[in-house]
């Protein structure tokens, strides 16, 4: 029989549980609600597909808080993120603060039930204006995805497409059969 054990206030177990993911909006620190299993798999599986494509040109990653404005009041985490070795060189470590000062390439929002469309539409203004290159918007439950290259110019790919970064990842393309494969039933 396996016996629970009891970890003292302030372990690093119980820390883990305890501290929950937040962003920065107009300098007040925002509570994130939790993703769906489904969106944390996709956004793995985005991570999983990306990486070996992007290990010569940059980093992705996921869940990275990302300072957008030098004085801090904005900082976003999105789901998935690539930095170039143009922004931040291969040789110059990646710090250990809370918020990367660094604006990514390429981000991607994978949208969960509590998303709302007005603050995703203000996501993707926030992250041009900070410098983002392009913003893929991933709709698990359409499997879909909106490739943002401007805040006006929208590209849609849908089940039986590949997806790609145009000139910003010029060759990769991503089938999304492969990233929506587990899909399986709504429940």
């Amino acid at each position: 029989m396996t016996q629970a054990l009891a970890l003292p206030p302030g372990s690093l177990a119980a820390l883990s549980t305890d501290e929950s993911l937040y962003e920065i909006s107009a300098g007040q620190r925002v509570e994130l609600p939790p993703m769906s299993a489904y969106e944390v798999f996709l956004a793995s599986r985005l991570l999983v597909l990306l990486e070996p494509f992007t290990r010569t040109l940059g980093r992705v990653v996921t869940e990275m808080l990302f300072r957008l404005d030098p004085s801090g009041n904005l900082q976003r985490r999105p789901d998935v993120a690539f930095v170039s070795y143009q922004r931040w060189p291969a040789n110059r470590r990646i710090p250990r603060t809370n918020a990367w000062d660094v604006v990514p390439e390429l981000v991607i929002e994978v949208i969960s039930p509590t998303n709302l469309a007005i603050e995703i539409v203000a996501r993707v203004r926030e992250y041009f204006q900070a410098g983002a290159q392009m913003i893929w918007v991933v709709y698990p439950t359409e499997a879909m995805i909106y490739v943002y290259e401007s805040p006006t110019r929208i590209r849609v790919f849908q089940r039986g497409d590949e997806a790609d970064a145009g000139s910003l990842l010029p060759g990769l393309r991503l089938p999304l059969a492969d990233l929506f494969e587990a899909e399986g039933t709504v429940d």
